[in-house]
């Protein structure tokens, strides 16, 4: 066990940079998520940490040691990708002890090894089998258990769920879990799935375009986004971000207006000038409908998505935007009714025109 850290880390392709300084220290034993949309830098930058892409400036340290120009195969990784990768020839077993035999490992220590690590997953019953005559979860379980038996000082996972169906991703997900708090081993998860990200990470690294835009826990990226790029991005529904602009300003007290909608007063650490375009932002859950004249905006039902637990209502507004509420239970709402919202609670985010978020007291 290990722990990783990247110091000014970037990637350039000829001309083309496509990470841009990243700085991150991840902790021996900590599970670590990256997250971001399609060509974000998220699997370059495993890649990176891997050996699989050499590294154009900066850094890489592991277990305090300089690995940046360091082969991979002596960094002491272990790397899951998102096709299994398997040996279809090859047994279930003889799957797990390969990598072993090539190196030269002793017998006894292969056969051990590969017992802890069937154990571990629970695929026991399935060393005899090839890869073909298992299900996509029990072969993403080989895969796993080949780099559990080389007990490597962090593992590295790069979209390992993303060929599993919805089903078999969430029990996948449990199973991961379940397997890092077992080894207690450091281990990096890149997905684009934030639901991935929220389940399964100590702490989320949100990129976008080769930026790191946020690190922190699944909770601090949910409650305190720094911008409106994470708040958009973690959490599902996604947050309500709303065009609006600073009506009245006294002292820190400001009053802001959505477009389209009424105003609300929140108090900010610093002044924002009257005039100052801004972008409100409000979680699906904190929405919720009001009797009329009693709420922030006002619009048409579009449509409601019954989920048995809860119901996702959409609300057309005014000025051609669509807000979402999470309702708890089975509302009986109907397209085409019109519809109060208001927010429950406190729970309102304010962005500046840089997109970042304005602290409030």
């Amino acid at each position: 066990m290990a722990g990783l850290e990247l110091r000014k880390v970037y990637k350039r392709f000829a001309a083309i940079e496509v990470i841009h300084g990243v700085d991150l220290e991840v902790e021996p034993g900590e599970f670590v998520v990256f997250v971001g949309p399609s060509g974000c830098g998220k699997s370059t930058l495993l890649r990176m940490i891997a050996g699989l892409e050499p590294i154009s400036d900066g850094q890489l340290l592991i277990g305090g040691q300089d690995v940046t120009d360091v082969p991979a195969v002596k960094r002491g990784l272990a790397m899951v990708f998102q096709s299994y990768a398997l040996y279809p020839h090859m047994s279930v077993r003889k799957n797990l002890s390969f990598g072993l035999e090539t190196i030269g490992a002793p017998k006894a220590e292969i056969v051990q090894k590969v017992a802890e690590a069937a154990e571990i997953l629970q695929i026991t019953p399935l060393l005899d089998r090839k890869p073909g005559q298992l299900s996509g979860g029990q072969r993403q379980r080989v895969a796993i258990g080949r780099a559990i038996v080389r007990e490597p000082r962090i593992f590295l996972f790069d979209e390992p769920l993303s060929n599993l169906d919805a089903e078999l991703r969430m029990q996948m997900r449990v199973e991961i879990n379940k397997l890092h708090r077992r080894l207690g081993a450091t281990m990096i998860f890149v997905t684009h799935d934030q639901v991935e990200a929220m389940t399964l990470a100590d702490r989320i690294v949100v990129l976008r375009a080769g930026v790191v835009e946020q690190v922190g826990t699944p909770l601090d990226l949910y409650n305190h986004p720094a911008n409106t790029f994470v708040a958009g991005f973690i959490g599902s529904p996604r947050m309500n971000l709303l065009a609006a602009s600073v009506t009245a300003q006294s002292g820190e007290d400001v009053q802001v207006t959505i477009e389209g909608g009424k105003s609300v007063s929140l108090r900010l650490a610093d002044p924002v000038p009257v005039g100052t375009r801004v972008t409100l932002g409000v979680r699906p859950e904190a929405l919720v409908p009001v009797e009329e004249g009693h709420g922030l905006m006002r619009g048409e039902v579009q449509i409601t998505e019954q989920m048995g637990g809860e119901s996702f209502v959409y609300v057309g507004l005014p000025n051609g935007r669509t807000v979402t509420l999470e309702i708890a239970g089975q509302p009986r709402i109907t397209p085409g009714e019109l519809m109060e919202v208001g927010v429950e609670g406190g729970r309102i985010h304010l962005f500046g025109p840089d997109e970042q978020v304005l602290r409030q007291v």
